[in-house]
């Protein structure tokens, strides 16, 4: 059997350490893409890199800022997404309350204090009990933060700033889905995922117990198998 071709989108601040253990764990089933989502200010600027450099039909998996972005390339080429894992993010727009928390985080990083910012946005992003679990695991978190410094911080802010509301085209979306969320997850709560998979014909929502935000490194067997069953499904 020829490998799937996976497109993994990273979430804010990450890069392929986030997908490291999916990368190995579907690695028989699945020849997988890491984009690079640090060069760009704009979620179409990010969708046209993507688009650019993915093979003619792929399947799409994207992590938060993923998530939003998965929804951007959806809107441009359809028919070239074979199928859809929407991971711990959501179909909304900004809230204003959130458009502020973002300015603020970015004035802060544009003032030399990026370090300051990333310990916020981690304790905001795993659960206590995956820290529990893991003691690793924040560690590892806050290096990929650092690898992917302040600079693209601020682009990727500012492209998730200015996302449309994408729940107008959930019911277009036709292929298999995997909607997948930490119960725990206080970034993109799991009422979030309930309405996404509510709308989207052929989505499977999963729930990951003990979880917050970063299920794929938090769970990353269950996240695996669980994408291993949405990239096997007829």
């Amino acid at each position: 059997m020829s490998k799937i071709p996976l497109v993994l989108l990273p979430g804010l601040l990450c890069d392929q350490a986030l997908w490291q253990k999916q990368i190995d764990a579907l690695s028989d089933i699945a020849e997988c893409q890491v984009a690079d989502l640090t060069q760009h200010d704009t979620l179409a600027g990010m969708a046209d890199h993507v688009l650019a450099n993915a093979p003619a039909k792929f399947a799409l998996a994207g992590l938060s800022m993923g998530g939003y972005l998965s929804f951007e390339i959806l809107r441009r080429a359809r028919e070239r997404v074979l199928r859809v894992a929407l991971i711990d993010t959501s179909a909304r727009a900004d809230t204003p309350a959130q458009n502020r928390n973002r300015k603020m985080f970015v004035a802060h990083a544009k003032r030399g204090k990026f370090k300051g910012v990333t310990p916020q946005l981690i304790h905001n992003w795993v659960s206590p009990k995956s820290s529990a679990r893991d003691p690793g695991i924040i560690d590892a978190v806050q290096a990929m933060t650092l690898r992917v410094g302040p600079d693209a911080f601020c682009r990727q802010q500012a492209a998730i700033m200015e996302r449309p509301d994408s729940r107008p085209q959930l019911p277009l979306i036709q292929c298999h889905a995997l909607v997948l969320c930490g119960r725990e997850d206080q970034a993109t709560p799991l009422e979030l995922s309930r309405e996404m998979a509510a709308d989207i014909p052929a989505a499977q929502l999963v729930v990951l117990e003990d979880c917050g935000h970063l299920a794929t490194m938090e769970k990353p067997d269950e996240t695996s198998a669980a994408m291993r069953r949405w990239l096997l499904a007829e």
